[in-house]
This record gives C-alpha cells, sequence and structure tokens, in this order.
C-alpha cells in the first residue's frame, strides 16, 4: 500500500499502549473512535503493548487461567487485536504497528501476531525480510502528491522481545537492526540527491538516553515526582526545565541494551523526531541533542494511567516538512466531559478503585431509599 501525501498534507495519528485483551473496556474503543472521525488521518500507528499479551489466557475476572493451549490463546489474540484494527480497517484508513513488552510474552511468536496484522486489507508495513533483524523493524516512505518521488520517511523500530527460553524481556534496539537502519538510511539519501530524506522515528521504548530528559530534584522544586521503593520516598525526580516540557507522571523507563542506536540516528542526520510509548503517565515534548522526542501516554484503561489518555497527532507538510507539528488530545476532549463520559472513565479506567466504589455506594443509598421511605411510611400508618 503506498502512502502519498494529499494536497501538500500528511496526518498520521499515534495510539500507544491500548494494551488490553479479547474482553475489551469499550470506554477505550468508544475514545478511539471519535479521534478516527474527527482527525480523518492519512495513517494510524498503534506505537506497541497494543494488546496485553501475558494475560489472554487469563479468565474475565481475576488472573486464573481458563485458556489452557496455544491454540486457545491464538484465538483470544486475534479477538484483542481485532478491538483495535478492526475500527480503522471498516474506516478503510491504513495503519501499521510495532511491538511492546507485552506483546510477545505468550506462546504466540511474533510471526504469527503479524499474520494476524496483515490479514487486515488496510493494514502496512513489517519487514518482507531478515536484513533488520526484526519483522517489525522497518521503513514506511511517503511519497508526493503528484509522483513516486520519495519526500518523507517513517522508521519502525522494534525495541523489545523476550527469550522465551529464559522468560526475560529484553528491551533495546538490536545491533543489527541499527546497522540496517544506517544502511538504509544511506540508500534514501542517495536517492534523495545526497541530502537526508526527512523522517520521524517510532518506537515504543525511549532511547537509552531519553532518561537524560529528567532530574533529580528536592522535594519542593516545581514538577518533583516521589521515587517510590518498598513504599517510601527515596527521592524526587522532575523533567529537566531546560530540555522538556509536559505531564511528567512517572520516571523515564529508557532501553536497559544498547548498541548505538541514538548516536546512530544523530549521524545519519534523517530523524526530526522521534515517537515513543512505554510510560503510560508521561506525556511531553522534549528536545535531545537537536533530535525532537515525543513521549505519548497510554491510550489503555484496563493498565495504570491517568486523565492524559488519549491519541497523539502528528502533521506533515510536503512542501516545508522541517515544520513537522503534533499535539494530543485527551480522552475528556475527544468525548466531552459530560456526566455519561466522566461515568464511562471511572468505570472502565484502572487506577479509579475509590471512586467506583464510591459510585457502587452512592448507587446503592439511592436505590435503597425509597424502600426506606415505603417501611416509614407503612410505620406510621399503623
Amino acid at each position: 500500500m503506498n502512502l502519498k501525501f494529499k494536497n501538500g498534507k500528511f496526518v498520521i495519528l499515534q495510539v500507544s499502549d491500548p494494551q488490553d485483551l479479547q474482553f475489551v473496556r469499550k470506554t477505550m474503543v468508544k475514545m478511539l473512535d471519535k479521534a478516527y472521525d474527527r482527525i480523518s488521518p492519512d495513517l494510524v500507528v498503534f506505537t506497541g503493548d497494543n494488546i496485553l499479551g501475558n494475560h489472554l489466557r487469563d479468565a474475565r475476572f481475576g488472573s486464573r487461567k481458563v485458556i489452557l493451549s496455544p491454540e486457545g490463546e491464538f484465538e483470544a489474540m486475534k479477538k484483542a487485536i481485532s478491538h483495535i484494527a478492526s475500527p480503522v480497517n471498516e474506516r478503510g484508513i491504513p495503519f501499521t504497528m510495532i511491538y511492546g513488552n507485552h506483546d510477545d510474552m505468550n506462546f504466540i511468536s511474533k510471526e504469527q501476531q503479524a499474520e494476524i496484522w496483515k490479514s487486515y486489507k488496510c493494514f502496512t508495513g513489517l519487514a518482507d525480510s531478515p536484513e533488520s533483524g526484526d519483522i517489525a523493524t522497518f521503513n514506511l516512505p511517503i511519497k508526493a502528491s503528484d509522483s513516486d518521488e520519495i519526500r518523507f520517511n517513517l522508521w519502525l523500530m522494534d525495541s523489545a522481545w523476550l527469550d522465551k527460553a529464559e522468560q526475560k524481556c529484553h528491551t533495546g534496539v538490536k545491533k543489527q537492526a541499527v546497522e540496517w537502519y544506517t544502511k538504509k538510511s544511506e540508500e534514501l539519501k542517495k536517492q534523495n540527491g545526497g541530502k537526508p530524506v526527512p523522517s520521524v522515528l517510532f518506537q515504543h521504548i525511549p532511547f537509552t538516553e531519553a532518561v537524560r530528559l529528567h532530574e533529580e530534584c528536592g522535594k519542593d522544586d516545581f514538577g518533583a515526582l516521589p521515587v517510590f521503593r518498598k513504599g517510601q520516598p527515596e527521592r524526587y525526580m522532575r523533567l529537566d526545565p531546560n530540555s522538556a516540557d509536559g505531564v511528567f507522571g512517572e520516571p523515564i523507563d529508557g532501553c536497559e541494551e544498547n548498541y548505538g542506536e541514538f548516536d546512530a540516528i544523530k549521524k545519519q542526520g534523517d530523524v526530526l523526531a522521534a515517537v515513543f510509548g512505554h510510560d503510560h503517565r508521561n506525556l511531553f515534548t522534549a528536545e535531545l541533542d537537536g533530535i525532537k522526542i515525543w513521549q505519548s501516554s497510554a491510550a489503555s484503561f484496563r493498565c495504570y494511567g491517568s486523565k492524559y489518555r488519549g491519541v497523539r497527532v502528528i502533521e506533515i507538510d510536503e512542501n516545508d516538512p522541517e515544520s513537522i507539528k503534533t499535539y494530543f488530545l485527551t480522552y475528556f476532549e475527544l468525548c466531552g466531559k459530560t456526566p455519561a463520559s466522566v461515568l464511562s472513565y471511572i468505570w472502565d479506567a484502572d487506577g479509579e478503585g475509590r471512586k467506583k466504589a464510591a459510585l457502587i455506594a452512592g448507587a446503592a443509598v439511592c436505590a435503597a431509599a425509597p424502600v426506606a421511605a415505603v417501611s416509614i411510611l407503612r410505620r406510621k400508618r399503623k
């Protein structure tokens, strides 16, 4: 599927960490539907933890295992993926994906998962050759409005994989993938008359070097976030105010294994912005050694998050790609802050336990009130 600028514009909608199961939280689906219809993007990018892969075998309630075979888990995975893929596919919007650390935590290989994604007619991407070292490390060129000339490029980098023999999750972009990126970047540069092709990079887990965007601070400093260990604050962290701006809800969890990806990107000079997920409560823009860093909060309602659950929009101008722009739309910006939308949010979002309990208690009181009133009247009549 060819991606092309339309009337000089190309709009990408990023959905990070939808992280749900075959029995999906419907409030997230509603939020994403609102985003697709409002933005009408040219491409949707799911940037990892697309499913809660390590819980596919669980019962609807609790963690009891009710699926006992790889075949059953595969069917559950198909259903889980359909909740996010089908709405985009039905609208005829091209979409692509990369994996996160949760996608691979099950019996189903990445190659088997890829076949599910590729079964949708509007899906595009995934590596057709092993050169990059990962099926979900690839690039998508965006062509000119009126020709087949490549005007922009998207890099999609796999940053997590599970060693199923050791049951250990590795985080990082593999050395082979870094080498592939450098080689492919040079090829695109030659096709572009020796100039780097302007690009955006999508990756689930932030660069190892992204931890430079936060710093240790005092308890009373603006933006200070307590970092807990065994229930007690060990230290306080905040976003570096000189390089980042936005919401800091948790320490930046960068790749543990570093094979020189960020240095290679700086050397090639083609990546204008790198877009990440993984850190559910973080939502900020920053700059790191001249490269824009766009951190997106989670879309998931099943996993931990915040009131900033939502989607990122990226706008690219064919005639001025260096002016690439982005903004973020939260659940309440998309669905409005009505009593119904607030109730839906509280009921479906993890981390809202106290509010849910208050709602249930309030409903119980309201239900009991008429019964109590009738009982009082009867006693008075007697």
